[in-house]
């Protein structure tokens, strides 16, 4: 059964999106005061309701003990991290969707994604939406590039570092916490044909500084594909079967040791720490994607 693309989120579960705009509480200007946003459940619900019609049976975690040992670790004083890859808006309800499903709901509470400010400001729906996970907002450093006057780049800069320390200091005080903290190491969806959007960005490498131990999470199928006009209010709501696969808990210092110490003459040890985290984050999805095939056959 192929994947059977319904037509802009929006538009297809208009009602739920309206009961969300009208359950949102989180401001959509980021300060330094409010980067760190607890889930709106309601809007939760509403979105697992949505993924109770998109997620075709069979749609499944493969390797769900993993990160119950990264959480179990994390319970007992560890730090947590997840990495995974990102193809939707979708990814981290679907992460949360399937471990719940899983009756693991007691590890979905447990993460805190990494979310950069556009959820937030790109519209009314996308904050509502973005709103019922727990996240850190951050200011991703790509979007420094949309300005070109000098004088506002250089007061946005400012404003980026700030927020961004704020960040730093929640996830700080998460980690100690328990809580396991989930980034994309791409820092943005992938998009066909734009393999730059696929590439890790190197701020990774501070990631696995500061936590004792990851897990890869690789990403099969897709309920929420990618609208040509970027607005993700119009993003395509589409039933398909979905596969996340999870590695084994990995050593972060382990791993950032090796990725650097290997890193070819003339290329950023950052860089290239983040490149392999991408190598592994492609061996869990093939992984992930071979599994969605069988099942996809069986049906």
């Amino acid at each position: 059964m192929k994947p059977e693309v319904l037509g802009p989120i929006r538009d297809v579960y208009g009602k739920e999106a309206l009961a969300m705009r009208a359950n949102s509480a989180q401001p959509r200007t980021i300060t330094t005061g409010n980067v760190y946003q607890e889930a709106n459940a309601a809007n939760r619900r509403l979105i697992h309701g949505v993924l109770d019609d998109l997620l075709l049976p069979g749609s499944g975690v493969i390797g769900l003990d993993h990160i119950i040992d990264l959480y179990e670790r994390a319970q007992n004083g560890a730090s947590g991290l997840i990495l995974m890859e990102h193809y939707s808006n979708f990814d981290i309800p679907c992460l949360y969707y399937l471990l719940e499903r899983e009756g693991r709901k007691d590890v979905a509470d447990e993460v805190v994604a990494i979310a950069g400010m556009k959820l937030n400001e790109e519209s009314e729906f996308v904050n509502a939406f973005a709103e019922a996970y727990t996240r850190i907002v951050i200011y991703p450093t790509r979007s420094l590039l949309r300005y070109d006057d000098q004088e506002e780049k250089a007061q946005e800069l400012t404003r980026s570092r700030h927020i961004n320390m704020a960040a730093t200091r929640q996830m700080i005080r998460l980690k100690h916490e328990g809580r396991l903290v989930l980034v994309f190491p791409s820092g943005t969806r992938y998009r066909e044909g734009q393999p730059d959007t696929k590439r890790g960005v190197k701020e990774v490498d501070s990631y696995l500084k500061l936590f004792d131990f990851a897990v890869f999470i690789g990403v099969a199928g897709n309920a929420l594909r990618l609208h040509p006009t970027g607005d993700m209010s119009r993003d395509l709501a589409t039933r398909d079967l979905v596969m996340l696969s999870v590695s084994e808990p990995t050593d972060c210092r382990g791993f950032r040791e090796r990725a650097r110490s290997t890193a070819p003459a003339g290329v950023d040890p950052k860089q290239h720490a983040a490149d392999m985290v991408m190598l592994e984050l492609d061996a869990v999805h093939d992984q992930a994607e071979r599994e969605r095939v069988r099942r996809l056959a069986c049906r």
